[in-house]
């Protein structure tokens, strides 16, 4: 049953979170499996090139759509804030300056993208044989983008209203096209690249349609021709928390740019497109930690905007516990059955000898994630832009991208992999001492409100 938004505020927190939870983990899951059997598809079936193309490619796509995401997330703070408020017309026209804002932008981009194809492209690592592939499937993909940043965008205001089972299938929906149209169009029409592409773009068109339905039929936020005018204060606040989510997938793409060109120097080729098969199963392995860390969200954000302070400690407290749970199932897993996983996605040899061992590497301090990605959730569902960007961009900018620069002059590709638990330990530590201060000097409740 769907959660309505003054739910947020009285609910059972456990109850609430596995709620708001376990639908956004499903959601993520098949977005992830999706991403995953897409990459199986192109291995098997085009070759391990392919995935090195798809590698290249991708975080110029997300770099855009994230726009639609850094709308949705810091207008979604601004939604969650403003019922939690009772101020429901604030929230009708956040929402609605949020639809304009993602499809003006992310058209924008998409122009660009495609006047400037070749150069971002090589700027993003394709090189060599590469080049060919990624070509074939950068141009039918960049036309769908804005669909897929008015999904995003509206996927995070659906969890904003408590409705996260809705987000679900809005998720599950575009995997579902996906797939099949991957069997048709690269196996049995034998369309290649660019069959691979036209599936994702055609799905992402239909997740679309699903989220346009919801807002029509089923979303408490009934808009009227009114709410549809800029409004520079909403602007600005969406803005200010936006900034926080669009910055960590610029530092994310900025990564990508140095990672495709690192593992191309010290590795070739095929250590393009090990990191290929790892970044999936990033996204693949840790679902259920994201699921939780955006159930997490709308609750911390209502009930700090409500001012049930005693509600939000117990919301970050919970959240940290059950992700660190399952971040260290998800560690022992990887560590097991590394090698069978890697032979799935493809018989290229060398990228199955050098992956597995590079997959334990990445994946070494999963276990203490919980704490990075709650506490800089917290500060974003709170409205505290400075700091959530602070640490939202402390593992990939701060400690990741330096480190992938200068250990690779000592330990080869070896420095990579090494990396990541590094930057891991790292942020989770600064996240740790920021969030451990909020929560002992902030969040205490008194008559007035916040000490």
């Amino acid at each position: 049953m769907a959660v309505t938004a003054d739910e947020l505020g009285t609910q059972d927190i456990k109850r609430l979170l596995i709620k708001q939870a376990v639908p956004s983990s499903i959601g993520i899951l098949f977005m992830s499996v999706n991403i995953l059997i897409d990459t199986i598809f192109v291995g098997q079936w085009i070759g391990s090139l392919a995935i090195a193309a798809v590698t290249v490619v991708l975080p110029i796509t997300f770099l855009i759509s994230s726009l639609g995401m850094a709308i949705g997330v810091g207008g979604g703070s601004v939604l969650s804030r403003a019922l939690g408020a009772n101020n429901h017309e604030k929230a009708k026209i956040t929402f609605a300056n949020q639809i304009m804002m993602t499809f003006l932008l992310s058209s924008i981009f998409v122009v660009f993208g495609l006047l400037f194809s070749n150069e971002m492209l090589l700027l993003f690592g394709a090189k060599g044989s590469i080049i060919k592939p990624a070509r074939e499937f950068f141009f039918p993909i960049i036309i769908s983008v804005p669909f897929l940043a008015l999904c995003m965008m509206g996927n995070n205001i659906i969890r904003a209203e408590g409705k996260a089972k809705f987000a679900m299938v809005a998720m599950i929906i575009p995997a579902f096209v996906n797939i099949i149209l991957d069997i048709l169009f690269i196996k049995v029409m034998n369309l290649g690249m660019f069959g691979s592409a036209l599936a994702s773009a055609i799905s992402y068109f239909m997740c679309f349609a699903f989220v346009l339905w919801f807002f029509i039929f089923k979303s408490e936020l009934k808009l009227r021709p009114r709410h549809f005018k800029f409004k520079l204060p909403i602007i600005k606040e969406i803005t200010e928390l936006s900034i926080v989510t669009f910055s960590r997938q610029g530092v994310v793409s900025i990564l990508a740019i140095i990672l495709n060109h690192t593992l191309y120097t010290y590795g070739g080729e095929h250590s393009v497109a090990v990191y290929g098969i790892i970044s999936r199963m990033l996204m693949f392995a840790l679902f259920p930690i994201l699921g939780i860390t955006q159930g997490f969200l709308p609750i911390a954000g209502f009930n700090y905007g409500a001012q049930n302070y005693e509600r939000v400690k117990e919301s970050v407290q919970l959240s940290i516990k059950y992700a660190a749970f399952l971040a260290s199932l998800i560690f022992v897993v990887i560590l097991i059955f590394a090698k069978p996983i890697v032979s799935v996605f493809t018989t290229d040899p060398k990228v199955i000898a050098e992956t597995p061992e590079a997959l334990r590497w990445v994946f070494a301090a999963s276990p203490i994630i919980a704490v990075q990605l709650i506490g800089a959730a917290y500060f974003q569902a709170a409205g505290k832009a400075k700091k959530a960007l602070l640490l939202t961009l402390s593992k990939q900018g701060f400690f990741l991208i330096p480190l992938v620069l200068i250990l690779p002059n000592f330990l080869g590709i070896f420095g990579v992999w090494i990396a990541f638990p590094i930057a891991d330990i790292l942020s989770t530590i600064l996240t740790g001492y920021f969030l451990k201060k909020e929560i002992n000097t902030k969040l205490i409740q008194t008559n007035d409100g916040i000490l």
